[in-house]
């Protein structure tokens, strides 16, 4: 007698689970499991429009649909929480970036076959899939990857290169890493691939630090109008709706006045937005950002006073942030334990906390739980479509 299991949620990974456990790639909410291995379709279920999936380890959800994608979203969020003992108040509706929305990607280089391989890895493999079409980056960013393998194609020897291409002010940032650049020739074809395709920069990393060859004029990223000078692969949300509907809850959910405190500030996607009728501090511990910022807010006359300060090792102590009205703060994927720890000490009443990583902010919101805060509000945010990746901000209230 057959029986059929049917797909209840998508594990964190992608897979597809059953209410028994078991984990089924390929499928989503609603199929159908046969005892045989065969599937069913269910209603969430869709063709994926890229031919590249599911080889391409640049998106693991493909075939499920917008209800699917939302609900993964919106639970990564929900469970990570839970499994910390952190409930919310209330939780907004998940936002989805839209397909070719992405400015920032990094793709991979290589000789294969007899000619040069450009795209993404393949899904736990060093093997790079030869990049025909992409539904998620921006069109600006895939319309440089034949000039691309064609500029390539014409090196001679052994190719391992990594290429970072993010959408700036100017055009296309593009930096490359682990290529020589032997002779003239070689020198001269990448400044012509540079200015044939009207990029804003081209920068090389020959091992020593990345050095610009091309820049014809100083680039910039623009933050809530504020044109900031960009580094050489600075950081940037991953897509511009993903930016506006963070930037969007922290307006809203930080008081309206006062001073507020910006942790892990970056190059001030948040400090300069926060700056219309609030004076901000801005707090970062990387050099090149904190100068980028520290220089448009002095060309800007914004309120926002860049710190250069490794919060990791010296983070804000409780006396320094009772001064704020409210604190935001953005830190890498790790979380930030020892900052954490130090706001759930204070008496600070409003903090908003935008995150990367569910995991790593749910351990911080038990913290801050613990410290006396409540989880007021969360918006799950799915910046990198049909991904895993999962962003979220959040607000504690005191």
């Amino acid at each position: 007698m057959s029986t059929t299991e049917t797909i209840i949620r998508i594990a964190a990974k992608g897979d597809g689970v059953t209410a028994s456990g078991r984990h089924v790639p390929g499928t989503v909410t609603g199929d159908q499991l046969a005892s045989d291995g065969s599937i069913e379709r269910g209603p969430h279920h869709v063709d994926p429009p890229c031919r590249h999936f599911p080889q391409c380890g640049g998106c693991q959800l493909q075939h499920a649909d917008e209800e699917a994608l939302r609900q993964f979203v919106t639970a990564r969020v929900v469970d990570a929480a839970a499994g910390q003992g952190v409930t919310s108040a209330e939780v907004l509706p998940a936002h989805l970036s839209p397909p070719r929305s992405r400015r920032r990607a990094t793709l991979h280089a290589a000789n294969a076959g007899g000619g040069v391989v450009i795209g993404f890895r393949e899904e736990g493999s060093h093997r790079i899939v030869a990049m025909k079409e992409c539904h998620i980056l921006r069109p600006e960013l895939f319309d440089l990857v034949a000039p691309l393998k064609a500029m390539l194609a014409r090196r001679k020897g052994k190719l391992a290169a990594d290429i970072s291409l993010t959408l700036i002010d100017q055009g296309v940032d593009c930096s490359i890493k682990g290529l020589s650049m032997d002779g003239l020739s070689e020198t001269e074809a990448m400044l012509d691939f540079a200015r044939d395709n009207g990029l804003a920069r081209l920068t090389v990393d020959l091992g020593y630090g990345p050095e610009a060859v091309w820049e014809p004029e100083p680039v910039t990223v623009s933050l809530s109008g504020v044109p900031v000078g960009f580094p050489s692969e600075g950081f940037l949300q991953a897509t511009q709706d993903g930016e506006d509907t963070l930037v969007d809850c922290a307006r809203q959910w930080l008081p309206a006045d006062g001073i507020i405190a910006d942790l892990f500030s970056g190059l001030g996607t948040f400090a300069f937005a926060l700056a219309d009728g609030r004076k901000v501090l801005a707090a970062e511990a990387a050099q090149d950002a904190f100068l980028a910022c520290k220089s448009a807010a002095g060309r800007s006359g914004n309120r926002v006073v860049p710190v250069h300060r490794d919060l990791f090792r010296n983070p804000l102590m409780p006396e320094e942030l009772d001064r704020f009205s409210g604190v935001l703060l953005d830190p890498p994927r790790a979380g930030a334990r020892e900052q954490i720890t130090r706001i759930a000490e204070s008496a600070v009443g409003s903090v908003v906390y935008v995150s990367c990583n569910p995991a790593s902010w749910a351990r911080d919101a038990a913290r801050l739980v613990e410290g006396g805060y409540r989880l007021e509000r969360v918006k799950p945010v799915g910046q990198f479509r049909w991904s895993t990746h999962v962003e979220l901000a959040s607000q504690f209230v005191k």
